[in-house]
């Protein structure tokens, strides 16, 4: 847990004393490969910290196929922000894509922090502005960036990701078919 502590205090100014009421307030747990962290239809009363592993977020369209919303690694936030804040059911699965380790920050440790640490409400904001600029950033290169840059990216974003993610999700996540994808890193060999 002090790892959870220690981003928390490079985040916000916060006493050894506040930082640790509210770890002490979260709990620690860690998934299998494959299994789910969240489920879409369920209302998301958590947010995790991933201590190790990867998770994707991927989502199901209408006609029931799956698409890679996007991935998670070590030191990262994750969770689907807009149920949690909203209250409303998800509509994204979080999935451990190899064995996950997460430190949980239940709903009620996170509203302790807002109501108790003198900078909780501004860790609580951080954390939200990162994700709002990571998504609306991916959201923007999907339309402005060609494959082969979403794809560049990607691997500096998240260094060793064909080691760890199968490739059907890579290629979702980028936006393009599998075929599509092997081409790009037949193109690079």
């Amino acid at each position: 847990m002090e790892i959870l502590k220690k981003i928390i205090q490079q985040m916000i100014v916060a006493s050894d004393e506040e930082a640790n009421q509210l770890v002490d307030r979260c709990f620690r747990k860690n998934f299998e490969k494959k299994n789910l962290l969240s489920e879409d239809e369920k209302f998301i009363k958590e947010v995790y910290f991933i201590v190790k592993g990867i998770i994707r977020v991927k989502i199901n369209d209408i006609e029931g196929r799956e698409h890679t919303v996007h991935f998670a690694i070590e030191n990262q936030f994750i969770a689907d922000y807009n149920a949690f804040i909203t209250g409303e059911k998800s509509n994204y699965q979080l999935q451990a894509l190899e064995y996950t380790e997460t430190i949980v920050l239940p709903k009620s440790a996170i509203e302790w922090g807002y109501k108790n640490m003198q900078e909780g409400e501004k860790l609580g904001r951080l954390i939200a502005e990162f994700y709002f600029v990571y998504l609306d950033t991916r959201i923007q290169h999907l339309y402005t960036l060609t494959p082969q840059e979403r794809y560049d990216l990607m691997n500096e974003i998240f260094p060793n990701i064909h080691q760890r993610v199968p490739q059907h999700m890579i290629a979702s996540y980028l936006g393009i078919t599998p075929v599509h994808l092997s081409r790009i890193k037949k193109q690079i060999s």
